[in-house]
């Protein structure tokens, strides 16, 4: 992806930039080569459209290496260990009782790119509203896609935030709306992808108006069909979060899910060598480095003989990555064995989570045939043979939580945590702590800006 600067402003409440010039006023553009929103709020040429919507792809993957590592550790499906700062394994693992502060080392990245890729966006949709470039097809296209992302953004917040509820409106940056407690935010979400649908089913027939790259295009999304199935998948996500079970069987119907096709199916982030930026989560196998991302040694502990999830996920070293923190040495033997290269596209959705939304949903409506089919569609791929368990509900749902363990293992969504969180498993039977000594985090805090500010609002 090649990498341009992007028409957004700074989200008030991240930065808290204020002074005697109003930062968030649309400037008379001087430079060629980086626009002011100015320049794009009206009238925008096709171009300048297309220089925005590469722009959002870009945001639209910043998040991948601190949500992966962060919500992977807090999960504990991973240790991201790095002897240059021990704060990565002090902070994020909570060591000796440490607790998720406005402060903490680390996180802001799991909070403020959203955010910037959710301004983007909306500098997407204003763009294409306010030109007459493009026929009213190709606009409801343009914004479809862009609603579509920007919920997903939305929802990395809100899984990094949870009870403290998020901002949805952001649209005027020097006035934000109100933190929404987590279930409207979820109620907001959705209208935001249901919009993004419904622009989407009038936007034509054939392939998106504006050049995607090849994580899109490559993989079968560069269509508005393909757009469309996209977002239905992430409103399953949406949906099994609000335990809205029936709405997420149909959205999975609606996405690109496929009970006998790749299970790796699914749209990608991209990544290239300068001027574009390496894919984050590549480390060279076996490397001599005290920087690393390694298995949680939980999770080899408790893996079936014979899955191949493992093999195919995990490479064993010939010596383990080691660190020594508050004086308790982590040490991981296994690291991530998923991509070939330093270039390799990272899938950010993937029809194996769609099978398994499938079965918990339908788990959860007492349809045990179809649960189980679902779940033996995951086993069998993973070499393990069909389920021979009980039929319960609550034993079903044991078993999808174990299989989304291993098929989501250290995807950009931190789905460990998410899932342990969702069904009040966030203890020590399930979240060992045991080797680090560390703290089981619910949730992070609000960012100290986000309170400097509103307490701001107060006094101005």
């Amino acid at each position: 992806m090649k990498k341009i600067h992007l028409y957004t402003p700074v989200f008030a409440g991240l930065l808290l930039m204020m002074s005697s010039c109003n930062f968030f006023s649309l400037d008379t553009p001087n430079d060629p080569n980086n626009p002011s929103l100015g320049s794009v709020s009206q009238n925008a040429s096709r171009t300048q459209v297309q220089n925005l919507v590469t722009g959002l792809e870009s945001r639209h993957r910043d998040y991948l290496f601190t949500v992966t590592m962060l919500y992977g550790t807090m999960g504990r499906e991973l240790w991201y260990l790095n002897a240059s700062d021990p704060r990565w394994q002090t902070d994020w693992l909570g060591m000796n009782g440490r607790q998720a502060t406005a402060n903490m080392f680390g996180y802001l990245n799991t909070y403020q790119q959203p955010y910037f890729a959710i301004r983007q966006a909306q500098t997407v949709i204003d763009a294409v509203s306010n030109t007459n470039t493009f026929t009213t097809e190709e606009k409801n296209a343009v914004s479809g896609f862009a609603k579509t992302l920007m919920a997903y953004q939305y929802l990395i917040v809100a899984m990094g935030q949870y009870d403290n509820g998020i901002r949805i409106d952001v649209k005027d940056v020097q006035n934000p709306g109100p933190f929404l407690p987590l279930a409207e935010s979820f109620t907001q979400i959705k209208r935001i992808l249901d919009e993004g649908n419904t622009e989407l089913s009038g936007a034509g027939t054939g392939n998106f108006p504006l050049r995607l790259t090849s994580g899109f295009t490559g993989n079968g999304f560069g269509t508005i069909a393909g757009l469309r199935q996209l977002n239905r998948a992430i409103a399953a996500r949406l949906a099994v979060y609000r335990q809205d079970w029936q709405g997420a069987l149909d959205a999975v119907t609606a996405s690109f899910y496929s009970a006998t096709g790749s299970l790796e199916a699914g749209p990608a982030h991209t990544f290239g060598a300068p001027p574009d930026t390496f894919n984050p989560l590549f480390f060279v196998k076996n490397a001599n480095v005290s920087t690393m991302m390694v298995v949680h040694p939980s999770v080899l502990r408790d893996t079936i003989a014979g899955d191949a999830r493992v093999r195919a996920k995990f490479f064993r070293r010939t010596a383990p990555v080691s660190v020594t923190s508050d004086g308790t040495p982590l040490a991981g033997l296994y690291q991530d064995n998923r991509f070939a290269l330093n270039t390799s596209e990272v899938k950010f959705f993937r029809n194996e989570e769609l099978v398994l939304i499938a079965a918990e949903a339908n788990a959860q409506l007492n349809k045990t045939t179809e649960a189980v089919a679902a779940i033996n569609r995951i086993r069998t791929a993973a070499g393990i043979g069909n389920y021979t368990g009980a039929t319960t509900k609550d034993a079903l749902i044991d078993e999808i939580l174990f299989q989304r363990r291993y098929s989501l293992w250290a995807e950009p969504w931190g789905h460990r945590w998410v899932d342990l969180r969702r069904y009040d498993r966030l203890n020590a039977a399930n979240v060992d702590v045991t080797i680090d000594r560390g703290t089981i985090f619910r949730q992070l805090a609000r960012p100290q800006a986000e309170i400097n500010w509103d307490e701001y609002v107060k006094t101005r």
